[in-house]
C-alpha cells in the first residue's frame, strides 16, 4: 500500500514538468512564428538600404527608358512623315511611285536563305565548294582583264589623260545625280524619250569641270533646247558636252585639262530646273557617262551610282 502511494506521488511530480516543457516548446514555436511573420511583414512593407538604392536606381532607369522610348517614337513619326512627303513630291513631279532600291535584293536574300536552310550539310558543303571555285575563276578572269587593261594603259601613255574619267561636278556624296542614260520620261511631253546623258541637280553658279584633256570645239548660245552648251574634243574619238549652263569660262579653240573649271551651271534652254546635262560621245555615238567616272569612284561607289542612275524615272530636259 505504501509503495502504491509513492508511485502515485512520483507520477504527479513528473506531470507538471512535462506540461511545463510542452508549454515552453509551444511558446518557443509561437515566438519563432511571430518573428518570422514580423520579418516577412517588415520585408514586404519596408526596404533595406541596399534594396532602396536598387529600387531607386531601377526607377531612374525606367524613367530614362520611357523618355527615350517616347523620343524614339516621336522621331520615327517625323521620319515617316518626311518619307511620305518625299514620296508625295516624287509622285507630283514624276507621276509615279519612287523606286525601292532594296526591295529586290531583300527578296533575293530571303529566297537564298530559304533555299539554304532546306539543304542538308552535304549539299551545303558541295554548294560552298562550287561557289569558291566560281569565285576563283572570276578572280583569274579579273586578273587577266586587269593585266590587259594595264598593258593598254601603259601603251596609251599621255593619251589616257584624254579619256573622260571624272564627274563634271563635285559630287562626293553621289547625291546630285538625278537622271541616268536610257529611256526616261520627258518632263515636258510626258512621254518616254531617249536620254543620252546624265543629269546633275546643282544650284545655278556651281562649277563645271572638264572631265579630260582636250580642246573646246564649240560653244552654243541660249537659243537651243540644250541652252548654253560647251563641247570639248579630246582628240582620240572622245567628245564631251555640258549643257544648260549659266555662263562659259572658256573660248572656242582653247585647250583645257582634266579638272579645269570651264563653266558655271545654270537653267538655260528647255530645262525643268537648274541642272547640268552631261554627255560622253565615242566615235560619234553617245555612250553612258556612268562608266567614265572610274578615276574618282571606288568599286562600292561605282555600284551605288549605277543604282542611283537606274532609279531615275524622269529627266530634267
Amino acid at each position: 500500500m505504501q509503495k502504491q502511494e509513492n508511485n502515485t506521488r512520483n507520477t504527479k511530480r513528473r506531470h507538471p514538468r512535462r506540461q511545463r516543457a510542452i508549454r515552453f516548446t509551444i511558446q518557443l514555436f509561437a515566438w519563432i512564428g511571430a518573428a518570422l511573420l514580423y520579418y516577412v511583414a517588415f520585408a514586404l512593407l519596408f526596404d533595406t538600404p541596399l534594396e532602396h538604392r536598387m529600387r531607386h536606381s531601377t526607377d531612374v532607369l525606367r524613367s530614362e527608358y520611357e523618355t527615350i522610348s517616347a523620343r524614339y517614337d516621336s522621331l520615327e513619326m517625323v521620319l515617316d512623315n518626311i518619307a511620305e512627303r518625299d514620296r508625295s513630291v516624287f509622285r507630283i513631279l514624276f507621276e509615279s511611285d519612287p523606286y525601292d532600291l532594296n526591295s529586290e535584293q531583300s527578296e533575293e536574300r530571303l529566297a537564298l536563305h530559304e533555299k539554304t536552310i532546306s539543304k542538308n550539310k552535304r549539299d551545303i558543303i558541295a554548294d560552298l565548294k562550287q561557289r569558291i571555285d566560281n569565285v576563283n575563276n572570276r578572280i583569274a578572269t579579273l586578273e587577266s582583264s586587269w593585266n590587259r587593261i594595264k598593258l593598254l594603259g601603259d601603251t596609251l601613255g599621255e593619251k589616257s589623260n584624254r579619256i573622260p574619267s571624272i564627274q563634271p561636278v563635285l559630287n562626293k556624296q553621289l547625291s546630285l545625280l538625278t537622271a541616268g542614260y536610257g529611256n526616261l520620261l520627258n518632263p515636258f511631253y510626258r512621254t518616254l524619250q531617249s536620254h543620252q546623258g546624265v543629269d546633275y541637280t546643282v544650284a545655278e553658279g556651281s562649277s563645271v569641270f572638264a572631265t579630260a584633256d582636250g580642246t573646246v570645239k564649240e560653244i552654243s548660245d541660249k537659243s537651243s533646247t540644250l541652252g548654253k552648251t560647251i563641247v570639248i574634243d579630246h582628240g582620240n574619238g572622245y567628245q564631251t558636252s555640258y549643257s544648260h549652263l549659266l555662263s562659259t569660262l572658256v573660248r572656242r579653240g582653247q585647250k583645257v585639262q582634266r579638272g579645269d573649271i570651264i563653266a558655271l551651271s545654270g537653267n538655260s534652254g528647255l530645262s525643268l530646273a537648274p541642272h547640268l546635262h552631261y554627255e560622253v560621245r565615242f566615235n560619234g555615238l553617245r555612250v553612258d557617262p556612268i562608266h567614265y567616272f572610274f578615276m574618282e569612284l571606288s568599286p562600292d561607289e561605282y555600284s551605288r551610282i549605277i543604282r542611283i542612275a537606274q532609279s531615275g524615272m524622269q529627266s530634267f530636259d
